[in-house]
């Protein structure tokens, strides 16, 4: 079995990898891939924890949180595909102006 500090420790790397993503890129579709590793690391915490502690409702928790990210990323991709089909652009700083 894995240690549960291993598994933190790569939650967070991939945590910061997404933040890192957030801030740095300029691509509508890549900021929303890094929020979903945001959160996917997120889930990778919470089940290593549960695991820990020998608990079954954080491993659920984790599943229903799975089940609201599809939404989110059905309800993400369907803005991102409007928005790339309004402006013809998926950078920020264009799509950042509220412009008609």
């Amino acid at each position: 079995m894995i240690p549960t500090h291993y598994v933190v420790m790569l939650a967070a790397a991939l945590f910061i990898i997404g933040a890192l993503g957030v801030l740095i890129r300029r691509n509508t579709l890549i900021v929303f891939m890094s929020i979903e590793l945001m959160l996917n690391a997120a889930n990778l915490a919470l089940v290593a924890f549960a695991q820990a502690r020998q608990d079954v409702s954080g491993q659920v928790l984790v599943f229903f949180v799975m089940v609201v990210a599809a939404a989110e990323v059905a309800v993400g991709l369907a803005l991102l595909v409007a928005i790339f089909q309004s402006r013809k652009t998926t950078d920020i700083d264009e799509v950042r102006s509220l412009k008609g």
